[in-house]
């Protein structure tokens, strides 16, 4: 299938994906979300696939957000079901794939970009790469699962600490914390996780995608959570912070949140 926003290539059993709006620093639209799951499917229906790795096109920017424009005039259940169809169409999709996903983040990974990296098995990231959820200086909360995976990978108090302060991770930081697996030089990027892909390669699948399912098992109690986060998510629509917040961003000026 041919897609508008995203780029496949398949070598050795490994496809690299890439998402590909380097003039909007890959960030997550509609059709966006829709290319990536319709992708992730084809790729778990293909036999000569073992692992995947998924990347931002540019030197810039893994995925630097949701594109707030699509829905900065949405109201509390149009923000609910944007986040509901965000988990089903993606993120809980790319979690609960039976073969591995790497993200290699190679710049920017901000909001659903860090969601989207999170939801991800595991993640390498380059020198150059900051990281964070900055929702709440748009009036809103992390949407697509933030809420309950970065406690998950860093503890609840750092997750408390990045989600309040909306602040961006170093990829050192990032990594120190447990956030990503290892940080190289952004031309060392592509190699780590072609070896890494490599290696998951040479064993078994079936094993693999049993040790998923079991590794997932030990989480189901975040179902619950992401319930919660998407109707948390929702209740901040329509509210006069989100109007300041997304205003704000779309003008490109601080919110006053006075």
């Amino acid at each position: 299938m041919e897609y508008n926003n995203v780029l496949v290539e398949i070598e050795d059993k490994v496809a690299l994906v890439t998402i590909n709006r380097p003039k909007q620093l890959n960030a997550l639209n509609a059709e966006t979300i829709s290319e990536l799951s319709n992708c992730f499917e084809t790729l778990e229906q293909n036999k000569s696939v073992r692992a995947i790795l998924l990347t931002g096109s540019g030197e810039k920017s893994f995925v630097a957000g949701a594109d707030i424009k699509e829905f900065a005039s949405f109201g509390k259940e149009q923000g609910a079901e944007l986040s509901r169809r965000g988990h089903n169409q993606l993120f809980n999709k790319v979690e609960n794939l039976t073969k591995p996903v790497i993200a290699l983040i190679n710049g920017f990974a901000l909001g659903g970009g860090l969601e989207l990296a999170m939801s991800c098995h595991y993640r390498f990231a380059s020198e150059n790469a900051k990281l964070g959820l900055p929702e709440v200086g748009l009036g809103v909360i992390p949407g697509y699962g933030g809420t309950q995976r970065l406690p998950q990978l860093v503890g609840k108090g750092r997750a408390m600490e990045m989600i309040f302060t909306a602040k961006m991770v170093s990829a050192k930081e990032a990594c120190e914390m447990g956030l990503v697996n290892d940080v190289v030089a952004p031309d060392d990027l592509l190699e780590l996780g072609k070896k890494s892909a490599k290696a998951i390669t040479r064993n078994s699948g079936n094993a693999i995608a049993e040790a998923i399912k079991a590794v997932n098992a030990g989480y189901e109690f975040q179902n619950h959570g992401l319930e919660k986060e998407i109707e948390h998510f929702g209740n901040c629509f329509g509210t006069p912070e989100f109007k300041e917040g997304t205003g704000a961003f779309l003008e490109k000026r601080k919110p006053n949140f006075d």
